[in-house]
């Protein structure tokens, strides 16, 4: 029994000069937490999508804290977020919160595009993607297996017709789709954009037309009847620049083959 008691002091006494030092060496050493950074932390969604351009919440918060960055940054937050960052921080939120939303352009839906293989293993993008770029004859279009899906925090993309779509209702523009499509063709575009490339392919016009009905085949004319110079075809692809679009209509009108449409964000809901 002796020995036990000794062992068990030995440990109580070891115990106690641990914590005896850890205690100094946080008195002495330890660095003070930024109660603004704290705040502002708190604020957040927390999402940790990294649309404001930050790896997460937590840097983007140290960063308003140092006043490295605008308080209007949180593109799922929003005008609310913005506003209660910017009060914690005592600034004028003079910014106008971003509205972004998620934009697929693929068109290639189960109609319109020739599929060259039957896929028949692990139902992922991703893992569809790796076996020579995927069933579809088109190398840029949509896999159609809903990574995206999974991804989106807020619910909003599903898979329609061999396709995902986003219901920019739901849409808060935090990126997370497009970190996820293998094939790139999600992009986050600013709710006031009026005319959108549904398509992705920058194969030349007879091979992208073969491949999908709906394809770009880079023939120009939407180009050459563009007023204000929105749009420029590069890679056999129409690009269109939102700043410079006044949403005539007359690309959409002039695309043979549909690619070049109208579109109304947020998502119309029907009555």
């Amino acid at each position: 029994m002796t020995k036990i008691f000794i062992a068990v002091g030995i440990v109580f006494v070891v115990a106690l000069v641990l914590g005896a030092a850890l205690c100094v060496l946080d008195r002495f050493f330890s660095v003070p937490e930024d109660e603004r950074k704290k705040k502002v932390r708190d604020c957040l969604p927390g999402i940790n999508c990294g649309a404001c351009g930050y790896k997460g919440c937590d840097d983007y918060a140290a960063a308003l804290a140092a006043g490295e960055a605008a308080p209007n940054l949180c593109i799922p937050g929003g005008e609310d977020v913005a506003a209660s960052v910017a009060a914690v921080l005592g600034v004028e939120n003079t910014a106008k919160p971003l509205d972004m939303v998620a934009f697929v352009h693929c068109n290639g839906v189960c109609d319109a595009v020739t599929q060259k293989a039957v896929y028949d293993g692990i139902d992922t993008c991703r893992a569809a993607s790796q076996l020579y770029g995927g069933p579809s004859a088109c190398r840029f279009g949509c896999l159609g297996c809903g990574d995206c899906a999974a991804a989106c925090p807020m619910d909003a993309i599903c898979v329609q017709d061999g396709i995902a779509r986003v219901d920019t209702r739901l849409c808060v523009g935090c990126g997370m789709c497009v970190a996820t499509c293998p094939k790139g063709i999600i992009s986050i575009i600013p709710q006031e954009t009026q005319v959108a490339n549904y398509c992705s392919s920058k194969d030349k016009g007879a091979v992208a037309r073969a491949a999908c009905k709906n394809a770009c085949i880079g023939c120009k004319k939407c180009e050459k009847v563009c007023p204000t110079g929105a749009i420029t075809v590069a890679d056999n692809l129409a690009t269109v620049d939102a700043g410079k679009c006044t949403g005539c209509g007359a690309c959409a009108a002039s695309c043979p083959t549909g690619c070049l449409k109208m579109v109304y964000f947020p998502d119309l809901v029907e009555e």
